[in-house]
């Protein structure tokens, strides 16, 4: 079994190390024995539809702008394989591309793709910061967040989690990030993976039930990623 990860703009939305996340998927599937094949997806490359796991980072304002066209041009494609629950982890700037919308300060809003069903405006300020949180299905996850949008969820969305410390998505209602199906959409950045290997391998493990029934994930010597998680997570804000 090989699976494959399809990596979206990884020169436009790369910030904070993102990328670390797609080398966390990688090796955790290196150590298993299990085979992955990495399609970097780049403005004007077609979709394969046999995709096992999406990953998208985040990107300052003038290369979502790049990215715009052709991500609503690769939209439809997306959107079938999330509604066939392909795992996906999106982050800041593609969480919100993710979305229905997203208003600037200046009232104009730029259509997302509608797979989550969140709304973001721009902030008078930007929320920055450690940011811990907890989640029903992975416990406590930690990141780091750098946005000036307010996002709120709509009801086809649930938070990804709960903030214990640090803003989240709107810095008021207490959620951060947005799940659909086995979409995570999320503020974190750091990158997220290393330093929550429970996210990590539910990706994995969603990516294998499409192949296998029941799988099993081989348990690997986290002592590393969670002691890094621990420090992450007393940092100040």
């Amino acid at each position: 079994m090989k699976l494959k990860i399809l990596h979206l703009y990884p020169k436009e939305m790369n910030l904070y190390g993102d990328h670390g996340n797609v080398l966390t998927l990688v090796k955790r599937c290196e150590w298993r024995g299990i085979k992955t094949e990495v399609i970097e997806h780049e403005p004007g490359d077609p979709i394969p539809d046999d995709i096992d796991i999406i990953f998208g980072g985040g990107g300052q304002d003038s290369n979502q702008n790049k990215i715009e066209d052709d991500l609503r041009h690769i939209a439809m494609d997306l959107k079938k394989l999330v509604e066939n629950n392909v795992p996906t982890l999106v982050i800041c700037g593609l969480y919100q591309l993710f979305g229905d919308y997203f208003e600037t300060s200046e009232g104009q809003k730029i259509k997302g793709i509608n797979i989550i069903d969140v709304t973001t405006k721009a902030g008078p300020e930007r929320l920055i910061g450690n940011i811990v949180i907890s989640t029903a299905e992975y416990g406590e996850v930690v990141g780091y967040e750098n946005h000036s949008g307010l996002t709120k969820l709509g009801e086809k969305a649930k938070p990804f989690g709960t903030v214990i410390k640090g803003y989240g998505n709107n810095g008021d209602d207490f959620t951060e990030g947005a799940r659909y199906k086995n979409c995570i959409g999320t503020y974190l950045h750091g990158p997220i993976l290393p330093k929550n290997p429970r996210v990590a391998d539910w990706l994995i493990l969603k990516a294998i039930e499409r192949h296998q029934t029941k799988p099993k994930l081989e348990h690997l010597n986290d002592s590393i990623e969670n002691r890094a998680h621990k420090v992450a997570a007393s940092r100040p804000q």
